[in-house]
């Protein structure tokens, strides 16, 4: 096959857009994010954090936060969407006012777990009232601030209950030292704790024991860089179908854990060029088996699920059990899809296992889930006749998914395969 290079421009990580627009409004003055991801989610964040007092201003390059160093104040009611970083981080935030704050959000979100968020707010001071299931939303936040002081916390199922209290930390009177016993997806705390140092405040940490001490955020003028979830299913795309992409913005010195999804294709054949400021990802016609434990980078999970029956052996998927409790029950949705393709699949509590085959044209149930979606896509460049029950779904992280991989099809012409 004949490498054909294209450039892909990937839009702003949704983790680092929801942690700049925290980070902002806690500091006092105004913040710049450029280059933010604009979508479902991080609208619907920039909404919660207007509706709580910090006013949002969004314009096509940048958005402008106006911050306080306090809490919010008064009444106010958060309409989280689908956003799971919203109905996670902000909670947090209120908790650290005072006033009544509500928060509400889809069904979809209403079935996905909030315990230790609300845990965390009831150990430190905070009254909450659930209208419904116990620690499920909406729930209702009675507060006059938090005092801080030391707590535990339980993020196996979530890194995101520790990321909303290690970023509210700084705004409780006392700080706060959060002992963590069992910890997912640590390179998302990894990113929200050098982000926290961007905006002014460093914390101490040994792994397990994170102390953040009570000291105001500074105002920034913050660049969000691609998000490297969504760049996993275009460098899967690459490996694919033996051409090039590549991303430029990401690299070694990537806040994100998930370019190490790169990484992962060039352990089954793909060539990798992993520089400081970009990815280039190579097929070369071949993809091997390969048994992996994506603890870390479990949100590409249903990426490489949706490749792997190209492989010449089988796809050992592990220790990925928190992903059945995202928008949807991810492990199954990528059964339930690949056995629609005719593909061997089994599956355990935290495993994946494809074997290699030849899919069949067929119907691709999204289960509203956007990472669903764009992973079958993918599978789509070398079946013809890959149809998606749900496409619009993507809306929630990247609106022009579709356009853009069309782009990237087109550039690089259907003579090898794509």
């Amino acid at each position: 096959m004949t490498s054909i290079v294209v450039e892909v421009r990937i839009p702003g990580s949704k983790s680092v857009t929801a942690r700049a627009l925290f980070l902002s409004a806690t500091a006092a003055g105004t913040s710049e994010l450029l280059h933010p991801l604009r979508s479902d989610d991080t609208e619907a964040f920039a909404a919660g954090l207007t509706s709580l007092g910090y006013p949002v201003q969004l314009s096509e390059s940048s958005w402008t936060v106006t911050g306080s160093a306090a809490g919010p104040s008064g009444q106010a009611s958060v309409y989280c969407r689908d956003a799971g970083t919203a109905a996670r981080f902000l909670p947090t935030l209120a908790g650290c006012g005072s006033g009544r704050f509500r928060f509400d959000a889809s069904e979809q979100l209403r079935r996905r777990p909030i315990q230790p968020v609300t845990d965390a707010l009831r150990k430190l001071g905070a009254k909450v009232s659930f209208e419904g299931a116990e620690d499920h939303l909406p729930f209702t936040i009675d507060t006059s601030g938090l005092t801080g002081g030391s707590i535990e916390v339980d993020a196996e199922v979530s890194s995101q209950f520790l990321t909303g209290l290690l970023m509210s930390a700084p705004l409780m009177r006392d700080g706060l030292t959060i002992h963590v016993p069992r910890l997912v997806s640590a390179p998302y705390i990894e990113m929200t704790v050098r982000m926290m140092a961007s905006f002014g405040v460093r914390v101490e940490t040994d792994g397990t024991t994170f102390a953040v001490p009570a000291q105001p955020y500074s105002a920034q003028r913050y660049e969000v860089e691609p998000d490297a979830s969504t760049s996993s299913y275009f460098f899967a795309a690459a490996a694919l179908t033996g051409n090039s992409i590549t991303v430029s913005g990401l690299g070694s010195g990537s806040l994100q854990g998930d370019v190490e999804f790169a990484r992962i294709l060039q352990q089954m054949g793909a060539e990798v060029d992993f520089g400081e400021r970009h990815i280039t990802v190579t097929g070369t016609g071949q993809l091997h088996g390969i048994d992996v434990n994506m603890r870390d980078v479990s949100d590409t999970m249903p990426t490489l699920a949706a490749i792997a029956p190209f492989a010449d052996g089988p796809v050992r998927i592990s220790d990925v059990a928190n992903t059945r409790v995202k928008e949807c029950d991810r492990l199954e949705a990528c059964a339930v899809n690949l056995r629609r393709l005719g593909i061997q699949v089994s599956t355990g509590p935290d495993w994946i296992e494809v074997q290699p085959g030849t899919p069949e044209p067929a119907l691709m149930e999204c289960f509203h889930d956007h990472r669903i979606a764009m992973s079958f896509s993918i599978t789509g460049l070398r079946t013809p006749g890959i149809t998606l029950d749900d496409p619009d779904c993507v809306r929630k992280t990247f609106p022009e998914f579709h356009e853009v991989l069309a782009g990237v099809r087109q550039a690089w012409g259907s003579s090898n395969g794509a």
